[in-house]
């Protein structure tokens, strides 16, 4: 079955591809797109996917967030809608899926990058998370948000992309999800040996999980016009302290973090008709912290 689908269908996209301008390719025009988590990558994919034509909601528990996102990425004459989420509750994610289709009639593409992580720059409290004492309800809370938050919201957005023959599911992953995490970027100059700081354990755990829903879900709409894709973030610069930076940036072949904006041309290349070729994979923007 999805052999044939594919056969009598590979002949008209070669068609259209060649006569199409590479730059049509990237624009979203009477898309929809749905970016779950309006935080500092969040923000920035709102508005990239208004910036190429699509209306965009972007989600987020924290209605206040969702709605600077929105303002942000409607400043160029973009289309934006917040909108409350909880990704953890299946009657929430199925009530985003059902406001993007009344608001714009479709959904073609999810972008989940709404996720728990412990952040290290100046203005978090210092928080050990040793992993003989991570306490069980933080763990139980992390793996709900970030792996269960996943599968909640591609469940609700696979349904109109089904009646549509076309969508896109992009989860957000991290390097972390690839390596095990360099504790040693996290040490600071003369603190107790005794009371180190540590990236927690179901970041890794989690972040990896996001890659097997990611195939799963690439191979399980085998032939329905769905595709999902991972995209994998290096650090990205966020008010963190000189120490970090220096250790951070010792460790990735560029010499430095992201900027905020520098995943914006992979989050578009996923979600438009650019990557039609591409499903199950995970494209890893790291400033090379996985090729040493």
């Amino acid at each position: 079955m999805v052999y044939n689908y594919i056969m009598n269908n590979s002949e008209e996209i070669n068609e259209e591809s060649m006569n199409e301008n590479i730059f049509d390719k990237f624009r979203m025009n009477g898309q929809t797109a749905v970016v779950t988590g309006a935080g500092l990558l969040g923000s920035q994919f709102a508005k990239t996917l208004a910036q190429a034509g699509a209306d965009v909601i972007v989600a987020d528990l924290n209605m206040e967030l969702a709605e600077k996102a929105a303002e942000t990425a409607r400043a160029d004459g973009g289309k934006c809608y917040p909108f409350k989420l909880d990704v953890t509750d299946p009657a929430s994610t199925q009530a985003m899926a059902d406001f993007a289709v009344e608001k714009t009639g479709r959904l073609d593409a999810l972008i989940c990058s709404a996720a728990m992580d412990p952040k290290f720059d100046a203005t978090h409290a210092r928080n050990t998370n040793n992993f003989e004492d991570y306490p069980l309800d933080q763990w139980q809370a992390a793996v709900n948000v970030n792996l269960t938050g996943l599968f909640l919201c591609a469940q609700a957005a696979v349904k109109p992309m089904k009646k549509q023959n076309h969508g896109v599911i992009i989860n957000i992953c991290s390097t972390y999800g690839l390596a095990g995490p360099d504790q040693r970027i996290y040490e600071k100059e003369g603190q107790d040996p005794n009371n180190r700081q540590y990236k927690p354990v179901y970041y890794s755990v989690t972040k990896a999980g996001v890659l097997g829903l990611t195939r799963y879900l690439a191979t399980y709409y085998a032939g329905t016009g769905i595709r999902a894709n991972a995209l994998t973030p290096g650090g990205v610069f966020n008010n963190n302290d000189d120490e970090f930076v220096a250790h951070y940036s010792y460790r990735t072949v560029m010499g430095r973090m992201a900027h905020q904006d520098e995943m914006n041309g992979a989050i578009l290349f996923l979600a438009s008709d650019a990557s039609t070729y591409m499903t199950g994979a995970n494209l890893v923007v790291d400033g090379g912290w996985t090729a040493w």
